[in-house]
């Protein structure tokens, strides 16, 4: 294998034409993607994607069958010990042993990273607290919930303060508050501490609260990289406008919007209309066609594509074989052509 360049300074993570095959099939197929020091990046996918084999590959577990990378300067195949020395990974089924307490769990762990007996407890304690289970880090865990074995996998993945995170749906199984309390946790490990994270979730909502960039795989291979706004920016043009007119907007009305060069589509809502704009410089235009028309206008509401928006317009697209674009920043390069036809 051909050694790779080293990365460019600010990027943690790089990779390119990243492959692996199982006796199955092809769990990931030409993956080129990267990561920057301090942001969040989401990996997004149905179940099989190949999600979580990404993540096994770039913290050096699984060797690839072809392609190369970089993980905070090192080759996650041949450096594989000192890239975990600075890694944390929470796997989707938490790992943990069942023999031993919370507490314990962790203090072990933190004496492999080479922590000292009292600094080990420190920090076990500390994270134990933070997480909500100090009440329960003398208990064997063979007894938690998911939710509550969730807790202590994720403390045990920041005991030695890695500079990266793979992070395998850390949300699965925790109830609303917890879920709250981990994104923010996750969130400001980056903004706050520069911190960079790989994250693997189900849950878009999640997603769009941590994202700095998205990565959408389906089958292996990546179908899309780049930001939610940059990703939409490729999938339509223009913007929608929604109008409260107080009842759905009338003939007249739709007419006389139809009529305007900037409109690309106004259909009626239970309170007004929704329009499709190409520009949203137009937005002045629509209000005086709408009042010169007869209707009151009681607020104007541009609509910008959400995460979830993007990720199942991807998805659509990804199904019926249409061209999906495959966009980064930076000196990642897109694997197939983009989208420049509006919607479909």
């Amino acid at each position: 294998m051909v050694d790779p360049p080293p990365p460019p300074d600010g990027i943690a993570v790089t990779c390119e034409g990243l492959t692996r095959h199982f006796p199955g099939g092809t769990a990931l197929d030409g993956l080129t993607l990267e990561a920057r020091t301090g942001e969040v990046v989401v990996l997004l996918g149905p179940n099989g994607a190949g999600k979580t084999t990404t993540m096994r590959l770039l913290n050096g577990i699984l060797a690839p069958h072809g392609g190369q990378a970089r993980v905070l300067g090192l080759d996650p195949w041949r450096e594989g010990d000192e890239l975990r020395r600075r890694t944390g990974v929470l796997t989707e089924n938490a790992g943990l042993d069942d023999r031993f307490t919370a507490r314990e769990n962790l203090e072990v762990v933190a004496r492999i990273r080479g922590l000292d007996t009292q600094e080990a407890r420190r920090r076990t304690a500390d994270l134990l607290e933070r997480f909500g289970m100090a009440g329960r880090a003398d208990a064997r865990v063979q007894g938690f919930s998911t939710g509550q074995r969730k807790r202590p996998a994720l403390a045990r993945a920041l005991l030695h303060d890695p500079e990266l995170l793979f992070l395998d749906e850390p949300t699965s199984g925790l109830d609303p508050a917890a879920t709250r309390d981990v994104v923010e946790l996750i969130g400001n490990l980056a903004s706050e501490r520069g911190r960079t994270v790989v994250l693997c979730t189900h849950f878009l909502g999640e997603a769009g609260k941590l994202a700095n960039r998205m990565a959408v795989l389906f089958h292996g291979r990546l179908h899309a990289f780049g930001t939610p706004t940059e990703l939409a920016g490729e999938l339509w043009t223009g913007i929608e406008v929604r109008l409260d007119l107080g009842a759905p907007a009338g003939t007249d009305v739709l007419d006389a919007l139809g009529r305007l060069e900037p409109v690309q589509q106004a259909v009626p809502t239970d309170t007004g209309a929704l329009v499709h704009l190409h520009d949203r410089r137009a937005v002045p235009a629509v209000v005086q066609t709408c009042v010169g028309a007869g209707a009151d206008v009681f607020a104007v509401e541009p609509r910008e594509p959400t995460l979830e928006d993007v990720y199942f317009e991807i998805e659509a697209r990804s199904a019926g074989h249409q061209p999906v674009a495959s966009i980064a920043s930076g000196s990642i390069r897109p694997e197939a052509p983009g989208i420049r036809d509006g919607r479909p």
